[in-house]
């Protein structure tokens, strides 16, 4: 019966599907390795001048399709994928279907945006693209529209919002993403095993230093001086230290808080995650624009939740990446985002182990319970499943990036069509990110209290310590250099 539900868990939740749905893309990605095309249909975004040049299949076998019959396939293909998984996780697929396709189209029409030349074109292209100035912030620029666009729907009309919330879900669309993601991140660890494993190694001990520092200070500063109880302090320690929504749900369940507790922690993070984003990656491009890897994995240590860590490592990239390349400096794009990725993916792996222990802490020592005892299957429904579906896809890329070398095109060909999937769910995550933080909440929730303890820990000492334990593994760790173009 225990392993029954434990099944059962996988598939009623976004996290299993997140981890299924990602494993699936990975998987159709690879029919080049074949000799089939599965997915050369999926719609490619350019920089643009002109707005019909802007979108096309990404592969050359699809291109007498146009443009606009890849992005209606692409859309189709997600809404019916993301339908079948809404309805058998027991959502409302009527109201899911129409919500998907408000969020997706302005989605898409952010990212769109966010590639005009203008826009993203950076110094060195201009000359290319006839014009004389650009903001140069290159296509990830989609990405901070999405969020603005997102912001601005969520808190200025919330009952137009309020009807597109089945659709809402931006948890689910970024683990999907970071599943896919693993793919592009194991062939890179291929083409440069050595900065790979350093990455992999100090990632972990970053997140080691993280753990044993950041929530012991936050649980004792919220104890001590603000006179939380236990049943507060632990889920505001992790969700303020660790990682946001999924830690603060996480520890609540461990030590069996009250729903309300986890529930207020999590709207904090996710409105504090909104302002870091805004403003961490804009900090990091300026103060560490020669140390890429610093500044990425600081991305991860400090952004609260899933989304807004990797999207601030997204912007923070195309930052770095668009002073370096004016100054004649070009760094291999992917290895800032893989460094913030792997530090937050070890970061979310401790999150089951974490609330394991604290399970085990409250049950046996803190509120113990005459004959409770913990099952073992605990962990498995405590941990991140989509974190198994990132490490899958690495590994399968990795390994196969070592045994096919004599077939190194299809498989490049094979992720630049995965790699769609990923743009794509990055930008739904930063719109529906943006619609689901609406600032009024601090203010009719009554969380002033908490809020402080977010931020005097926040500000006070959470993002100077990450800084220093990113400087301190990542130090002197840079990108490869590639040639300009």
């Amino acid at each position: 019966m225990g392993r029954r539900q434990a099944m059962k868990s996988v598939w009623n939740n976004e996290d299993g599907w997140a981890l299924v749905l990602g494993l699936g893309l990975f998987l159709l990605a690879l029919g080049p390795i074949v000799g089939m095309d599965v997915l050369g249909w999926a719609v490619a975004t350019q920089v643009w001048r002109e707005p019909v040049r802007a979108i096309q299949p990404v592969s050359k076998g699809y291109a007498s399709w146009g443009g606009g019959a890849a992005l209606g396939l692409t859309f189709l293909f997600l809404l019916g994928v993301l339908t079948v998984a809404v309805m058998l996780m027991g959502g409302k697929v009527r109201r899911f279907v129409p919500a998907f396709t408000v969020v997706f189209g302005l989605s898409f029409l952010c990212w769109w945006l966010g590639h005009w030349v203008y826009i993203a074109a950076t110094p060195d292209k201009r000359p290319a693209w006839g014009v004389s100035w650009s903001l140069g912030l290159t296509g990830e620029a989609g990405y901070l529209l999405a969020l603005i666009a997102g912001l601005l729907l969520g808190n200025f009309w919330p009952k137009a919002a309020a009807t597109l919330q089945e659709a809402i879900r931006p948890e689910w669309y970024i683990k999907t993403a970071i599943v896919v993601m693993g793919a592009a991140v194991g062939v890179k660890a291929a083409e440069a095993s050595g900065l790979a494993a350093a990455i992999l190694f100090r990632g972990f001990a970053a997140i080691v230093e993280a753990y044993l520092i950041y929530w012991a200070l936050v649980y004792f500063v919220a104890r001590r001086y603000f006179g939380f109880s236990r049943e507060w302090a632990a889920p505001l320690a992790s969700g303020i230290s660790i990682c946001g929504v999924s830690a603060a749900i996480a520890t609540g369940a461990a030590i069996r808080a009250r729903p309300v507790v986890p529930i207020l922690v999590s709207s904090l993070v996710v409105i504090f995650s909104v302002v870091e984003l805004l403003i961490l990656p804009w900090i990091a491009s300026h103060l560490l624009v020669h140390e890429p890897l610093v500044a990425a994995a600081w991305m991860g240590l400090a952004v609260k939740t899933d989304g807004a860590a990797v999207a601030s490592g997204a912007i923070t990239e195309a930052l770095v990446y668009a002073q370096a390349s004016s100054s004649g400096l070009y760094y291999d794009r992917g290895w800032m985002l893989m460094t913030t990725t792997t530090v937050k993916v070890f970061i979310d792996i401790f999150i089951g182990i974490w609330a394991f222990l604290l399970a085990i802490i409250w049950t046996c020592a803190i509120d113990p319970k005459p004959g409770e005892r913990l099952p073992l299957r605990a962990i498995w429904e405590r941990f991140p499943k989509f974190v198994l579906g990132y490490l899958a896809t690495f590994a399968l890329a990795l390994i196969l990036a070592h045994t096919l070398t004599h077939r190194g095109g299809e498989l490049k060909t094979a992720i630049e069509q995965v790699d769609i999937f990923r743009r794509l769910f990055f930008v739904l995550t930063f719109f529906t990110i943006g619609m689901t933080s609406n600032f009024r909440k601090l203010r009719e929730e009554g969380l002033a209290r908490l809020a402080l303890v977010y931020v005097i820990c926040l500000f006070g000492f959470i993002l100077w310590i990450g800084l220093a334990i990113s400087w301190l593994f990542f130090h002197g760790v840079y990108p490869p250099i590639v040639q300009g173009n």
